[in-house]
């Protein structure tokens, strides 16, 4: 199959590269973290054989889409964008495969970030605080996860999580660098059940024209 060098758009930011974290255990039992992994269904994970779905971004009268097919146990990944189609991989990407890869963990990440908090196990977990939502500003639970400053395609970034006492994500902020200002703010809605996993289908930003959405979810057991 053809490989392409994919152009990653400009809206689509970057987050941490989490390689083989689907394989780690969560360690320790009764955490936030577990809590919320826990309720959007990440005990249904280890059933999932491939997972498919497409990333789209509509920006005031632009749109952007790319779809991908994943197998979770082998790492095997296909991805289609416009006309390019790129198939690889996790355990051995290359120069060719290197771009891909990005895309396809800045995707997973909006994607499934509540089983992020257990897989990525270099990551630090502050304790929970009650705040003030940045964009309902209703008071819910927040944790911060920050990676580590070194490893990864964009080492250092943190994101700021706000969730309801049903430990479903809410609203997040993510935070380049672990800068003090927000890099960027999105909700968290639309909630589905797929098969057991449980996934916001829809982010926007606030006073902006702005909708990251995911379309043909598809969980394979």
């Amino acid at each position: 199959m053809k490989r392409t060098l994919i152009i990653v758009a400009v809206f689509a930011f970057m987050f941490s590269c989490k390689q083989n974290e689907e394989t780690k255990a969560i360690e320790k039992d009764g955490s936030i973290a577990e809590k919320i992994a826990n309720a959007n269904g990440i005990e249904n994970w280890k059933n999932v054989s491939e997972l498919q779905f497409t990333f789209n971004v509509d920006k005031d009268t632009t749109h952007f889409e790319r779809s991908w097919a994943w197998h979770p146990k082998t790492e095997d990944v296909m991805m289609v964008s416009g006309k390019d189609t790129v198939a690889y991989n996790r355990k051995a990407v290359d120069s060719l495969s290197m771009n891909a890869d990005k895309a396809f963990i800045n995707d997973k990440y909006w994607l499934l970030a509540p089983f992020q908090l257990v897989w990525d196990t270099s990551a630090t977990i502050s304790e929970t605080s009650n705040a003030e939502a940045p964009i309902s500003k209703a008071q819910l639970n927040k944790i911060t996860i920050t990676y580590p400053n070194e490893g990864g395609y964009t080492p250092g970034d943190a994101y700021d999580l706000y969730y309801g006492d049903d430990f479903l994500i809410k609203e997040w902020i993510y935070r380049k660098g672990n800068s003090k200002e927000p890099s960027m703010m999105t909700s968290w809605e639309d909630y589905e059940d797929f098969d057991g996993v449980k996934i916001a289908k829809t982010h926007k930003r606030p006073n902006e024209n702005w909708t990251l959405h995911f379309t043909n979810i598809k969980v394979v057991q």
